[in-house]
Order: C-alpha cells, then structure tokens, then sequence
C-alpha cells in the first residue's frame, strides 16, 4: 500500500515595488498591481538559500523542463516561462525570494494573478503560495486550483480567500495555520499527471485592495457538537483576521437553529439571536452559544440540530456547524452484550448507504471537506505513506484522528471511523517514533520472541496516536531479489516466515482478539494476499515496474506450500485484517490464467474465508481495484463479489459509494453479501473498542521513541547483523584499535531506516532521530576516524570499515531494472577498494536486499549484511565491538551473480555465494570434532524431537550448524550449500534429526 507525498515547496521575489504604489489598473479604488515574476531574466533558475526558480518531482523523471522564452504573443515583457512535462508521480516549480532577505508583506492585496497559455486539456493545476515560517522550504503551504479548459492566454485570478491550508502534506512543522499573508516566501505550480503536456506563463502580480469581508473570517471551535440527551452545547464562535489586525467595522453573526433530524421542542429547545464583534474588536475574540437539548425517554439514534451562522462583514464559515444529541438505549450501544448480537442489532437498522459508507476508505488528505465523512458515512480514513499531520507530533496525529472521529460521530448511528496506516517497522510515518529493522532483518534475527517484542512496541506508539489499525505484518515470502519490495519479507523461506509471525501477537495480543481494546495494541493486517513475493521478473505491467505487482505462476501444490501457509498460520493467530494483492496469480492447470488477487474469489472467498475460517475482513490495496478489467461498475462487482470487504479508494470514494449501491440496487452484488462484509467490519470496531472509546488514548505517547522502546529496536538491529565471512577473527573489534570509518551509508539515518520512513519512498539524510552507525561505533567508545569517500589520509590505522549499501526506494520504485540494480554505486566501489588495499577491513552492507560482492571478497576480511537496521546504530556498534555476539542467519539466499536470480532454498540447482541460513558467530565456542560430532548431535536432536523439546533441538542443529560454518570459511561449494540451506529449513518446520543429517552431508562436501 502506498502514497505518494507531494508537493514539495513554493516561495517568490525579493525585489518587489512598494505595496503602497499609486495608480489604478482594475478599479477605480485599486493601487497598481505590484509585480512578482516578469520571466525577463530578472530571477535565475535557483535554488534555496537564493532567490530563485526550481523544479521538482516524485523521481528523476518527473520535475518538468523549464526555460524563458521570447514570445511575440507575451501578455508582458518580450519573455515568458514554458516548460514541458510527463509526470508519473508528482512535479511542478517553484519560486522562492531569497531566504537572506525579509519575507514579503502581501497583506494589503486582495490577490495573486497570472497569465496562463490554455492548452485546454480540462486538468486542474495547483497553485500554492508560502506563508510564515524561517524561509520558502520552511513555511506553510495554501493551496487552490485552477482548471486548464481553455485555448490561449488567459489571465488567472486568485483571491487570497480562496486559498485553503493544505492538510495533505506540509514541509515542517505548524506554524499558527492562519494564512497571515504577512510573511510571505512564494509560489509554486503543480503540473498535471499522466498526461504529456506542456505550458506557458507570464507576468505573476499582486493586484486589487484588499476588504474586511475577505480579509476578515468567522469560525466556530469545531463542525460537530455532541451531547449526552438532555445536555446543553456550547459553540464557540471565533472572529479572525489575516495579519492579525483589529477588525476594521463591526461583525455581526445571526444564529438560529433550523432542520436537521431532531425535532424542536421535544429534542432541543430552539435558540436564535445575534452575536456582534464591534470595530476595534482584536483579531481571535470568541463568544459563544448554547443550545440545550431535551429528555424524552426513549431509545434512538443520533439527532442532529444545525446552527445555520449570517455572517456580515466577514467571510462565514465553510460549513454549518452541528450539534448531535448522541444515540442512546439501542441494543448495540450496550457493550456487555456479545459482540454478535451487538453486530446483527446495528447490522439489521443500516440502510444501503449506510453500509456502503462502511465498506470505503478514503485517505485523510481527500478531506479538505470534513463533512463529507458523514455526508457519505464512510466507515473508515488512513494515512499512506508521508501523510502526516503537521506538526509531525503525537499529539498532532491524536488531534487530527480525533478530529476525524468527532465527524463520524453526525453520522445516524454514531459508528465510529476506524482508522489505518502502515507502521511496517514501527509507527514509520511519525518523526520520532522507534523505527525497527525492516521485516528482512528481523528475519536475520531467527527470534521470534524479539519479533513479538519489535510488534508490540510498533502497537504502543501507533495506539497511543489514536491510531487502531496497522496495515502490517507483510508475509509475502520472497522468492526474487530484484523486488523492490524485498525488504519487507521475512524471508525466502515460509517456514521462516511462519515463524517470525509471533509479530502479530505483538501488535494484536491474544489470538482470541480479547486484547484489541487496548490502549497498546492495534488490529493487524496479513499482506498480500496472495504470492506477491512470487512475480516473475518482467511481468508487471505497471509503468517501470518489472517485478513489482507482476505474475506469480505456480501449480497448486507450490501455491499451498510456498505462499499461502503463512496466512494460514496468520488466521491461526488471529489476524483481524487481509489485504490482498496488486499481483496477479497464474495457477499452471486451472485454465484460468493470470488473474488480480483482488479478483479471485476461488482464493479470497473459497481459501481465505471459507477454508481457513478467516473471521476478519479483507481491505483493497491503494487503489487496486482500478487495476481490475472493464469499468469502474465491473471493477466494484467484482471485487467485493470476489470477497473484498473495503475498498481504499483514496479520493474515489465518492465514485465507489455511489457505484456500489447502484450495483446493489441493480441486483449485481447481493445484498448478502453486504451485509456480510458489513458484519465483519462492525465485528472488529466493537473489539477494537471504538464504540465506548473512539477518541485518542494518548496516555502511552510518553513512552514513543522512549529509552524503553528504542532497546528493543537496538536488540533487533544487533541481532539482525548477518556475519558472512571473519578472516583471522577480525571481529569483534578492540576498543584499543585506531578504526578508519568510510562509506556512503556509515553516518546516514535516512538510507539505514529505508524507504517507508517518514515518507513512502524513504530518503537519505538526516530525517528521523536515531543512531547512525558511526555514532553507535563512537558511543561504544571506539577510536574512530570517520571520511565518507575515505579521501582523508589512510595511513596509521589498525583496521578499516567500510559501510556501503542503497539509498531508500520502496516497492516497485525499487525493482531492479527500474533504475536500480544489485551493484555497489561507484563511490561504494572505490571507498571499499581504497580502504580494504590499506588496511585489514570489515565491509558492512546496509541494504534491503543482496549486494553483489563477490569480485571483492577475497580482499575483504569481514563481510557483514546489515540489512535496514532502523534507527538504532548502537545495535550494529554492539556485534562490531562485542558486546553482544554476531548471532544472524541469511534469511534470503546470497547469490554470486544477477544471473542467478531467483535463487532460493530447496532449488535443484543451487550455488550462491553464501547460502541461506548461513552466519557466522563471534563470542561462541564453535564445538570440535568432526563426522563423529555431528552424528552425535544428531542423535540428541532425534531425542530432542521425539520429546518435543524445540530449545534444544534448536540448539542441537546450531552446534552443528557452527561446526559445518568453521570448515567451510567462507567459500562453500554448491555439493555442501544446497544440504546447508535444506538444514535450516529443517530445523524451522521441527525436524531437528534430519536437519543435523543435511548438516553432516554439508560437512562431508565441503572441501
């Protein structure tokens, strides 16, 4: 699942005339337009800290081409600006006055205008302009439109009144959300996406004057007011201006109650009046007023009062605020009630919308009207990845859900919202938070107790931000490396997988669900469903991908064995949610063919639910059902006929309630099948607990990224480290030895946490608090010199490490082939070579997935798979330094070469560079002997599993593992791999003997 975070800035011209400039250009009355952009010259294409203009974009592709251009036909001037573009993601450009200079002061004018050369393809195009904050990368973004739908030059006018506070995204944190237009730093323009296009602008001006009635505004503290029956409502009525000056003549606001579904006179007692804010009155004044509601004794549902607000002399609130005499003494209300009962008396009260409402999700940043969450009674909102409120807080994501909550709670039966984001490696979306090893190194870690651990510490900080539900764990088993979304897999092996699914515990608790109403636990989701960690490389037919929602073709038995166990193991524990996949399943044999996971009800309805006893309910991935043959009607039969019982429809969700009732209405989706997936959404809402407590319980916010919590984040990157190869015992280091550090990855947050952090595709840099690995290695007390490109002087050092790897990417963005490959970058290469020629080295590769090293091991002495650590270096210092001993197996298979792709365990043919399961130790006594040994153990294993005793069976297969590993070095023939590999697996599926005997043959083929 996954969001793009977009726009990235807006900012504008340092050299502006005078505000106060005389003459008229629109109106008598009118000063003169005061010019921002001419696009003669005058402004260089530039970046921050300069004045200048700028692009950018979602990835390489997207920032559009930008040049001045003499133009005969140019409204002003000789030049103009023109671009072309082809944005698959997001992009567009920007104008930022320079940051050493004051910010602008536009508060005198009533708006912004432009020319614009129409090319009249009906897109909307964002418009944005900077207010407040330390420069134009730093301030708030307002947001309008315009839509391109005609021919020619044409100029656009935009009234700073119609610009609205951006809440999909924000570059840093709030700043008073008031849009002061005394501070101001630019503009910036969103292009339109998907479509080739190109455009020309020119003469970017400041004009008309600015009145009260635009630059004043009045709002109440919120648009929904609920009350116990018989309580009274208090709505704060708030007057405000743009700069924050006294209003200059009187504002008067005329209240009354009028419609809605309570009845007057016996539900509230009806108010009218007229509140007045006298001239002089300052900026932020409040009054108030009450409505009382009344007793009448009977059960019912929720009754809504609006207080229709004329407002004169100032701009009226966007909406009419509501008051909600809250629903009360139905049977669904009673939480001692068994939870289906409670189910069946709400389920048997909804109407068709109602329940349509329930089965959509829409993303927070679709609300720029909040009332639509009970206009369209939508049953649930997330957050995709870099979707944050701003600030970036905890308490700023209670705030904001809560916010979200107290809008469902207009709704006929008050149900409350459940809402959702993907906290794959802990609550990655929030600044702050403690960020886990990515799932492949918690794979490396072989411990399923810590995997339970690192989820229900994800649960507590996700919880205590209001947020109930996680779109993780991910059991995709991994059978590619070029996927892009390797990383987010335990592993190649289901058996590994399986064992690693102690996470859901953690984020979930007991598999009974008694657990989910919580304040530290979250309703976890299975992904995806089913062989996304099976496409062939080539398959995807989205964009650039090449294995990223791809094909997976399978005969049933490797389906059984390979991709569906996991979720059966997940169902056996619990699991509330399903989220099926973008990919494609190509049974060999059914006659069927390639089929969209979100198609398939043989496998949703017929496996998932059916056969697996699956109780929970099933959520579409962002937008796959679009992916789906024919149009949008066939795209929602289909899927929720197939078994999918919500669709995230990010900013559809207009189009998907409206087509779904009309299926149903059409007799095409019966009405069964609603209320079946209806009953399951509503089950696990009253287990999460939502109806007696819908609001944030931020009583657990003390404890996000807390000392406490970052310990188990430190213990998961320590014992994720994978040792591949320890010439001469190089590691563990000696705190004595002078250590030269280098390498792009050494002293980098943002590439050791990965993509999904803070955004959806991650980023380099310093984004998050954390622990780099050089200041993990300083911390341990190491004696250490650090040079990224190792251009400092080389001479004098007793050892070197090199910490290389990727730079963020997630899902298809990551494949290889779409830009990314499995090579070292070429100052990567030359660090490691440089370093390495000199000195005894260690080479840790921070990285999602296998990196090709196989042309520089033998001058290599320690080898290291540090996977995605997260933000805790100290755990990578600690194995380095000996505090804690290198105890990581390879969750995936390393291969020698791209060629060899996919390479897994069990293949008939298998010759990697080191196999799966493979890791050396340090700070263990490896055990001696030979055959004989290994015969041995192989014994106590048989009694070991005949007793069911899995801790020493465990420990039984590691001496032998240990043993084999102290032979082989680092250079295992594919006669010794192939059993090696096989052992580990045997040991994950408890067949301890048969594991030791595949030990025993690896020992006899090594050389």
């Amino acid at each position: 699942m996954r969001r793009t975070a977009l726009l990235a800035s807006a900012a504008l011209l340092t050299a502006l005339l005078p505000l106060t400039a005389a003459g008229s250009a629109s109106g008598a009355d009118d000063p003169a337009p005061v010019p921002v952009d001419r696009f003669e010259g005058e402004v260089p294409f530039a970046k921050q800290p300069a004045d200048g203009i700028f692009t950018w974009g979602g990835d390489s592709d997207d920032p559009p081409a930008l040049q001045l251009t003499d133009r005969t036909d140019a409204p002003e001037g000789a030049k103009v600006l023109t671009g072309t573009y082809e944005i698959s993601g997001y992009g567009g450009f920007t104008h930022d006055f320079a940051a050493d200079q004051p910010a602008h002061d536009w508060s005198a004018r009533k708006g912004i205008r432009f020319w614009w050369d129409g090319q009249n393809n009906g897109k909307k195009i964002a418009f944005e302009i900077k207010d407040g904050g330390a420069n134009g990368e730093a301030s708030e973004l307002w947001t309008t439109s315009f839509t391109d739908d005609f021919t020619g030059w044409k100029q656009i006018e935009i009234p700073f009144a119609d610009f609205i506070y951006r809440t999909d995204y924000q570059p840093v944190g709030g700043i008073d959300h008031v849009l002061g237009l005394t501070q101001m730093w630019g503009y910036a323009v969103t292009l339109p996406v998907g479509v080739k296009g190109q455009f020309a602008m020119d003469d970017v001006e400041l004009y008309g004057k600015a009145d009260q009635s635009l630059r004043a505004s009045v709002t109440t503290d919120a648009g929904v007011y609920p009350v116990g029956e018989g309580g009274t409502a208090t709505v704060k009525v708030t007057v405000a201006t743009t700069g924050s000056a006294p209003i200059d003549d009187p504002v008067t606001v005329t209240y009354e109650t009028a419609g809605g579904t309570a009845e007057p006179g016996k539900d509230y007692t009806p108010v009218s009046g007229t509140l007045t804010f006298p001239a002089g009155t300052a900026s932020g004044a409040v009054q108030t007023i009450q409505v009382p509601t009344l007793k009448d004794g009977s059960a019912e549902s929720a009754e809504t009062i609006p207080l229709k607000l004329t407002v004169t002399g100032a701009k009226a609130p966007a909406e009419t605020p509501q008051i909600v005499v809250d629903a009360h003494g139905l049977p669904y209300l009673n939480a001692k009630l068994p939870v289906k009962k409670r189910v069946a008396d709400l389920l048997g009260r909804m109407s068709l919308q109602e329940k349509a409402g329930q089965m959509t999700q829409a993303e927070r940043g679709a609300m720029s009207r909040p009332g639509d969450i009970a206009d369209y009674d939508l049953g649930s909102l997330l957050s995709g990845g870099g979707s944050t409120p701003t600030p970036n807080t905890p308490a700023a994501w209670a705030k904001m859900v809560d916010g979200f909550q107290l809008r469902a709670q207009a709704t006929r039966f008050q149900i409350p919202l459940i809402y959702g984001v993907d906290a794959v490696h802990g609550h990655n979306n929030l600044a702050g938070a403690t960020v886990m090893p990515h799932n492949i190194g918690i794979g490396a870690t072989r411990d399923p107790g810590l995997a339970e651990k690192a989820g229900a510490v994800t649960a507590a900080e996700v919880r205590a931000t209001g947020i109930p539900w996680d779109f993780a764990p991910c059991l995709c088993v991994s059978r590619d490396e070029r996927w892009g979304r390797s990383y987010e897999s335990f592993g190649e092996d289901p058996a590994l997988v399986q064992s690693m699914e102690t996470v859901i515990q953690g984020l979930q608790g007991r598999a009974n669900g008694k657990d989910l109403s919580r304040g530290d636990k979250v309703l976890a989701t299975a992904k995806h469903f089913v062989g996304d960690g099976g496409t062939a490389y080539g398959s995807s037919t989205t964009g650039k991908y090449t294995v990223d929602q791809g094909v997976t073709t399978v005969t049933r038995q490797q389906l059984e064995a390979i991709h569906l166990a996991p979720f059966g193991t997940a169902v056996d524990r619990g699991i509330g949610t399903v989220m099926p996949s973008y990919s494609s399943l190509d049974i060999i044999g059914d006659g069927q063919g390639p089929v969209k996971m979100h198609a398939r009800a043989d496998m949703i309805n017929g496996v998932l639910k059916d056969r697996m006893g699956f109780d929970g309910f099933v959520i579409s991935d962002w937008n796959a059902i679009d992916q789906l043959p024919g149009d949008y009607p066939a795209h929602v039969r289909t899927s929720v006929n197939a078994g999918v019982d919500m669709m995230m429809v990010p900013y559809a969700y207009k189009d998907f309630t409206a087509t779904l009732i009309d299926e149903v209405t059409a007799g095409r989706i019966g009405e069964r099948r609603i209320d079946d997936a209806v009953s399951r959404i509503l089950t696990q809402k009253f287990r999460l607990g939502l109806f007696e407590h819908p609001y944030a319980d931020t009583s657990g916010a003390a404890a996000i990224g807390s000392a406490a919590h970052r310990a188990v984040a430190r213990q998961a990157a320590a014992e994720s480290q994978v040792l591949l190869k320890n010439s001469g015992g190089l590691l563990p280091l000696k705190k004595s030895e002078k250590v030269y550090v280098a390498g792009s990855n050494a002293d980098d947050i943002g590439n050791q946490t990965g993509g999904w952090t803070l955004t959806w595709q991650g980023s380099s840099g310093n984004i998050t608090k954390g622990t780099t690995v050089l200041q993990g290695m300083r911390e341990a007390g190491g004696n250490v010199t650090y040079s990224k490109d190792a251009s400092a002087p080389i001479d004098g050092y007793d050892v070197g490490v090199v910490v290389v790897g990727e730079t963020p990417y997630a899902e298809g963005v990551g494949d290889v082939g779409n830009g990314h490959d499995l090579q070292l970058s070429a100052a990567d290469k030359a660090a490691v070579d440089k370093v390495c020629a000199a000195m005894k080295c260690a080479v840790l590769i921070v990285s999602g997935r296998p990196q090709l090293i196989g042309d520089r091991l033998d001058g290599i002495d320690a080898l290291v798979a540090s996977w995605l650590p997260g933000t805790e270096g100290e755990g990578v210092a600690d194995v380095l330094y000996g505090a804690r001993p290198f105890t990581g197996q390879l969750p995936v298979t390393w291969p020698r070469s791209q060629e060899q792709l996919p390479i897994n365990v069990g293949d008939t043919s298998y010759d990697p560079q080191f196999p799966y399961g493979w890791g050396l130790t340090t700070l263990t006594k490896v055990p001696d002997g030979g055959v004989a040994s290994l015969k041995a153990l192989e014994r106590a294993a048989a009694v070991a599993e005949r007793a069911g005793s899995a801790s020493a069976g465990r420990d039984i297969v590691t001496k032998a593992r240990l043993l084999v590993q102290q032979k082989a070095g680092s250079a295992l023939t594919a006669a010794a791999s192939a059993p090696f590999a096989d052992a580990d697996h045997l040991l994950l599926t408890g067949k301890y003997a048969a594991a030791v005997a595949k030990l025993t043959q690896a020992y006899r083929a090594v050389a």
